[in-house]
């Protein structure tokens, strides 16, 4: 899952800097339990990545279809496992924050810095190879 935190008046989304890839920014996103259903684990990824929960945003929208990336060969090696993968397939989730007050808690393993930015900021400062989910979403926005 991947989730979408904008501000109260809709023009910005909160990005989140990685741990590993100083100047590379992102979203929230993580994988499935088992058993768990894709918003509930949207839900737990937000919490556990960035300390919001339902007294901070509010659940809007669920886009239409998985989106698919691939992975730089570099990364196929370290990433791939005893499945073999090669990407990842993802569900993404557009939450509002309730207030402008509302400060996310960058979890210190993946991410260390956050920021509002505009939708196109954030398309520009992601990493390239996750960049066609981006823009697919981000750009509807």
């Amino acid at each position: 899952m991947v989730i979408v935190v904008r501000s109260p008046d809709l023009t910005q989304v909160m990005a989140f800097e990685r741990v590993d890839a100083p100047g590379n920014w992102q979203l929230p996103q993580g994988g499935l339990k088992p058993g768990e259903q894709p918003i509930e684990g949207a839900w737990r990824e937000l919490l556990e990545e960035t300390g919001l929960g339902e007294a901070h945003v509010i659940a809007r929208a669920e886009f239409p279809e998985w989106l698919a990336y691939e992975w730089p060969d570099e990364l196929k090696g370290m990433k791939a496992g005893v499945a073999n993968r090669i990407g990842q397939v993802q569900r993404w989730f557009l939450f509002d924050a309730v207030s402008a007050g509302v400060v996310p808690t960058p979890d210190g393993r993946e991410f260390i810095n956050w920021k509002w930015v505009t939708p196109a900021w954030l398309i520009g400062h992601v990493m390239e190879w996750r960049r066609s989910p981006y823009e697919r979403v981000l750009g509807t926005l």
